[in-house]
């Protein structure tokens, strides 16, 4: 008989096996903690990448749009406009626009004068307007132009060859919902140029207005005057 002595032929693989799980955790822990580091980061690159191409979308494209007919109160005898008026409205998805003199300008360009900023204050926010004579008026009162810069205060639009003594342009409402400067969705408004006698333009002219917002890009209208046949000119 074979005696085995006490002790011998005891096997580790055990103790190996308990190591190597604990090793293989490990890694798998770590591994798990880079691949969260990495996805985290990728997520955030993302979200920063997508704000980006948000706010380039939004300055690359004016926030405004032409909502409607442009027209014109013109001297029939001389051949030219006293004043125009632009419908506008925020385009649709666009951001809403603050109509402040201190962060909006308008500029005019015609084929006889260039002018950086003819506007004048900013909107006459006060309840809306329905033509833009009314508009004119509550101008005046608030001392925001003078009776002389009134375009309608002669005694007719084809007769009114004196005022305004400068070309300025003003921004009265149509559509108001919450009575403040800021231009939302669902709000309308107009943008009324008066010019001065030597600014005037007349048939076949060509007259550019470009309007500069807070946000987004600068919105430019241009227009060929046509034959002046009518007090009120459809320019399109």
């Amino acid at each position: 008989m074979n005696l085995i002595q006490k002790g011998h032929g005891h096997t580790h693989r055990g103790i190996i096996g308990i190591e190597s799980a604990i090793v293989l955790i490990a890694f798998v822990i770590v591994a798990a903690a880079l691949a969260f580091v990495v996805l985290n980061m990728g997520f955030s690159t993302t979200q920063k990448a997508k704000t980006a191409i948000i706010a380039a979308m939004e300055e690359a494209g004016s926030s405004l749009e032409v909502s409607g007919k442009i027209t014109g109160a013109a001297n029939v005898p001389a051949n030219e406009l006293n004043s125009t008026n632009i419908p506008l409205k925020i385009v649709s998805g666009g951001a809403t626009s603050n109509l402040n003199g201190n962060f909006t300008t308008i500029k005019l360009i015609t084929d006889v004068a260039e002018y950086d900023n003819i506007y004048r204050k900013g909107p006459l926010f006060h309840g809306i307007f329905v033509n833009a004579s009314q508009a004119w008026d509550r101008a005046v009162l608030k001392n925001w132009i003078t009776i002389e810069e009134h375009p309608y205060s002669g005694p007719g639009v084809n007769q009114n060859t004196e005022t305004p003594k400068s070309t300025i342009a003003i921004i009265y409402w149509t559509v108001n919902l919450n009575n403040n400067t800021i231009l939302d969705i669902g709000e309308h408004v107009v943008l009324s140029v008066a010019y001065s006698a030597k600014d005037r333009p007349g048939s076949l002219a060509h007259v550019s207005w470009e309007l500069s917002t807070p946000k987004g890009a600068p919105m430019t209208v241009d227009r060929t005057i046509a034959d002046i046949t009518t007090q009120i000119v459809d320019l399109g």
